[in-house]
């Protein structure tokens, strides 16, 4: 399952992400999405977990979880249609 994390201090890096996500079970895959133009974080990502019962878990106990100066927001990522 695919979750999208909004809402993140700027100053947040994949491994610290990652790291809070792994607390509820293995995450596939996580990034940030970073400007092209600055380099900085635009302050939201993915993370990807491969059990469903895990990232609901994540998402039921992580969202609005207060990371640096933030509290973030955990939802199921849509997939975004062409």
């Amino acid at each position: 399952m695919k979750l999208l994390v909004r809402n993140l201090d700027r100053a947040t890096t994949e491994e610290e992400l990652k790291s809070l996500f792994e607390k509820f079970g293995s995450v596939q895959s996580c990034n940030l999405v970073i400007d092209s133009d600055t380099g900085k974080s635009k302050g939201f990502g993915f993370v990807e977990m491969p059990k469903v019962v895990e990232a609901k878990a994540a998402l039921q106990n992580l969202d609005g979880t207060p990371i640096g100066d933030n509290k973030i927001r955990v939802r199921k990522a849509e997939n975004k249609k062409l």
